[in-house]
């Protein structure tokens, strides 16, 4: 049995800390704030649950084989209810796109923006299971350890059109503009630009309809609770309002580390390390710059990062069940491609915006005082790494999209509010320790997945490894889950208990 240490308790952390102490190893959580979830943190306010992120949950099947390796069964722990339709997607005069995984329906609704879509659709969907299967299915849960990995790929890949772009992919069978944005958005919800992300994360339309959008009942946060809970009978210990400040490497094996120093001095020894904290900052912040030869400062600076988020959670004493909205709704601006490379390109906080509006007391009226409603709204803005001054800008951005809203979607909206924060790139810089304020880690381009990536089992040190967003395969929550999983294979021994094996068969 190894002792290991796994830092921050987002998605990755959580799966791999479930993962490892499943197989029977001592596993520990160091976590930076007052209670488990990284970015799934859950904020109460004035009787309302606002999650923190993610809230589209996918690939459910990956919750259940989570469970799965402990001879447990997610359905006793919670419940996950689908959501119909997955997307309401409005242009920006305010007409609505809704999206869900009935064909029928979706060539329906195509009819009324273009008919002559209709055949296009059909054929693009057609391509992405092979997409999936190759890009999910195969290479998701497999580290890129060496080049030669990446080559074995390469033919299927270039197969694949991997060298296009999502937006580029798509528009070979969609020609209307709103419903190519309709089916190129997707790659905003891992951190990437429709018109930069390799055509691979087309597959996502495909998991979407083979699998659904799904709400869990009681917000994200009662999957976290619930992962807390397994991992606690799995006998692993959680440390909360532990701030990590190093990770200690063996002085006598360089390419080793041995341990963890907390903020307030404690000291924590281990055999194996796994940091679902941001790759660029557990790099730069937490282990001493002589000791990587590879992750250097200056090659750290030098890779494109995601753009960051503003996020206004906010509650109302009246309900807005007549307003048309579903549980999750796009509204997209009059400009796509250009307001896309203001925030990922130009690094510049432009005056328009698209927004993420969910509504989450739609389908569950529990998260939210008896006829009040509950929402968080979401607009994509660049990483710190542009001009933009959030200490002055933060207030006056709240307010552009809260009239917005009010004026298009949400009649007196600003009167009705009774509970409400935000957050800003400073605080994913500043809270949640990424790099730049980046929301996703490293940007999803090309050059920058598989082999490309930061790996799965650190470069410069054999026994520390990444999970989460910025190692491989990448954000959301299927491609953290996935990463877990890549962790403990690659730990690996002690296996589980027999009975635990057992258990299974009877499930």
């Amino acid at each position: 049995m190894s002792r290991i240490i796994v830092i921050g308790s987002g998605f990755g952390g959580l799966g791999a800390a479930i993962r490892l102490a499943a197989r029977g190893h001592e596993v520990e959580i160091f976590e930076k704030r007052d209670k488990l979830g990284g970015r799934a943190y859950v904020y109460e306010i004035n009787g309302f649950k606002f999650d923190g992120g993610p809230t589209v949950i996918t690939a459910p099947f990956m919750f259940d084989d989570l469970w799965a390796t402990a001879g447990k069964r997610r359905e006793d722990y919670f419940d996950l209810v689908p959501c119909n339709p997955y997307y309401r997607i409005f242009d920006h005069t305010g007409r609505c796109f809704n999206y869900n995984g009935d064909e029928a329906y979706i060539l329906n609704q195509i009819e009324s923006w273009n008919p002559d879509d209709k055949a296009g659709y059909q054929k693009f969907m057609g391509t992405t299971k092979s997409i999936f299967q190759k890009g999910f299915v195969e290479l998701a849960d497999k580290p890129f350890l060496h080049f030669t990995d990446m080559l074995k790929v390469a033919p299927d890949l270039i197969k694949m059109q991997s060298y296009r772009s999502v937006y580029g992919y798509v528009a070979q069978f969609i020609q209307n503009d709103f419903l190519r944005r309709c089916f190129t958005f997707h790659p905003l919800l891992i951190g990437g630009n429709p018109f930069d992300s390799p055509s691979i994360y087309a597959m996502i339309h495909y998991l979407e309809r083979e699998w659904g959008i799904h709400y869990a009942r009681g917000g994200t946060g009662a999957i976290v609770e619930a992962m807390g809970k397994l991992f606690g009978e799995l006998g692993g210990r959680v440390h909360l309002n532990a701030d990590v400040a190093e990770i200690l490497v063996d002085e006598k094996h360089g390419h080793r580390v041995q341990g963890i120093r907390l903020a307030d001095g404690t000291v924590h020894t281990a055999d194996h390390i796994v940091s679902n904290a941001d790759v660029a900052f557990t790099y730069r912040n937490l282990i001493p710059a002589k000791y990587r030869r590879i992750y250097t400062d200056r090659k750290l600076e030098r890779m494109k990062y995601s753009m960051s988020l503003f996020v206004i959670y906010f509650g109302t004493k009246r309900q807005y069940r007549d307003q048309g909205l579903a549980h999750h709704n796009i509204i997209l601006s009059e400009r796509y491609k250009a307001l896309l490379s203001d925030i990922f390109d130009k690094q510049h906080l432009p005056n328009d915006f698209s927004l993420y509006l969910h509504m989450p007391s739609l389908t569950d009226p529990s998260i939210a005082p008896a006829g009040c409603e509950s929402f968080y709204v979401l607009s994509p803005v660049p990483h710190l790494g542009g001009d933009t001054d959030w200490a002055q800008m933060a207030k006056p951005y709240r307010d552009a999209i809260m009239q917005f809203l009010e004026e298009n979607y949400l009649p007196d909206l600003q009167a009705n509010i009774i509970a409400e924060h935000y957050i800003d790139p400073l605080h994913f810089q500043n809270v949640l320790n990424s790099h730049k304020g980046a929301a996703f880690s490293l940007q999803p381009v090309l050059t920058q997945s598989a082999w490309f990536r930061p790996h799965n089992r650190s470069e410069e040190f054999e026994n520390l490894y990444f999970v989460g967003a910025g190692t491989h395969p990448g954000a959301g929550l299927p491609g953290v889950l996935s990463s877990a999983i890549i962790a403990e294979n690659l730990i690996g021994d002690p296996v589980p208990s027999p009975s635990s094996r057992l258990s299974l068969v009877s499930v």
